[in-house]
């Protein structure tokens, strides 16, 4: 039994160690939140992966409200998953819904 409880403390160490070094590799330190992304790589990122992919409506090119799209990305709806402030950061938010609010369709995306 001892010899299990030391073993599954070394290998927490060895996580715990291993996660410190991959955010010290990108440049991160820990409790800090990454720079600003830009609103087409959040789009291309988060929302890309359901809107224009059969999975979600096409979003760009309808003239969508950005109070609208900031209420759907903290709420949800239906299918659609809300995101926290760590995973798309309130001025990213921002950025993102003014982007899609003035984007124009884009023809290579598919759906409803």
């Amino acid at each position: 039994m001892r010899k299990s409880a030391c073993v599954a403390l070394g290998l927490g160490g060895a996580v715990i160690a291993a996660l410190a070094a991959g955010s010290a590799m990108a440049g991160q330190e820990l409790g800090q939140p990454l720079p600003q992304r830009a609103p087409e790589k959040v789009y291309a990122s988060v929302c890309g992966y359901c809107h224009g992919t059969n999975v979600g409506p096409i979003i760009l090119g309808r003239k969508l409200a950005p109070a609208l799209i900031k209420t759907m990305v903290r709420s949800g709806m239906n299918g659609m998953p809300s995101f926290r402030p760590s995973e798309i950061s309130d001025a990213e938010l921002n950025d993102l819904a003014v982007w899609i609010e003035k984007s124009k369709a884009n023809p290579k995306e598919k759906g409803k």
